[in-house]
């Protein structure tokens, strides 16, 4: 379960000006946006919100890593996305109606600010700044979507596997052994891949007697991305 902490000092912390709340809202909203957030923890697998359930507000990752993702089919799910801290969690549900039409969960114990839909809508109102920011994360967001669903749809299986070892490594970097610093499952990557984990255990193998990527459990070193960017190229 999600802890709420309540207490007035730790709700005033977030000074990571990453955060697209933080950074994108002007400075007279701030003491305001203090006061009206809440701080919550979840631990590693926690749902952070669950597809279907009532639109209550949004998210504002401030620590951690969670994963965007929709039922499928034959109780499959797939990733829409992967998140880092600064990241927006629950839009999708501001633009759908009642219900959030995707769930996230957290991949690592994190920490979100979450702000209700009755305040978020006063503050849209109010700061132009803000609204603007949101609109164009919003374009972004639908632009990469359509870049997806085509990708999905047009791609080959291992073209789609080695995109989505290139975007973890954008989206989280590296730790100093030069690994993708979050460790994902072969599950989670078939997931956001659209194929299957025998597929992906039998791709890495392939990939790693060709010293392309070195494995260690979890952990995925990209030894040669510009190979994986050809093969990713070459699939359409």
């Amino acid at each position: 379960m999600a802890i709420l902490m309540k207490n007035g000092n730790e709700s005033l912390t977030c000074e990571k000006n990453h955060c697209f709340l933080c950074s994108n809202t002007i400075p007279e909203w701030k003491e305001i946006i203090a006061a009206k957030k809440k701080m919550v923890r979840f631990k590693k697998g926690e749902t952070i919100f669950k597809e279907g359930e009532k639109v209550t507000g949004i998210y504002f990752l401030y620590e951690g890593a969670a994963k965007v993702h929709k039922q499928w089919i034959e109780e499959k799910e797939l990733i829409i996305r992967f998140t880092r801290e600064g990241d927006i969690l629950g839009h999708r549900g501001l633009a759908s109606g009642d219900t959030y039409p995707v769930s996230a969960t957290a991949l690592t114990e994190s920490k979100a600010c979450f702000i209700s839909s009755s305040f978020l809508e006063t503050l849209l109102k109010t700061d132009h700044s803000f609204s603007y920011r949101l609109l164009q994360f919003y374009a972004q967001e639908l632009q990469k979507a359509e870049m997806r669903m085509r990708n999905l749809a047009l791609m080959e299986v291992k073209g789609r596997i080695a995109e989505t070892l290139l975007e973890l490594l954008q989206v989280y970097g590296t730790n100093k052994e030069g690994f993708i610093s979050m460790a994902i499952t072969r599950q989670d990557i078939a997931a956001y891949s659209g194929s299957t984990y025998e597929t992906v255990f039998k791709f890495l193998k392939t990939l790693e007697i060709s010293n392309l990527v070195a494995v260690s459990g979890k952990s995925i070193k990209i030894n040669d991305p510009a190979a994986l960017k050809k093969i990713a190229d070459h699939s359409h």
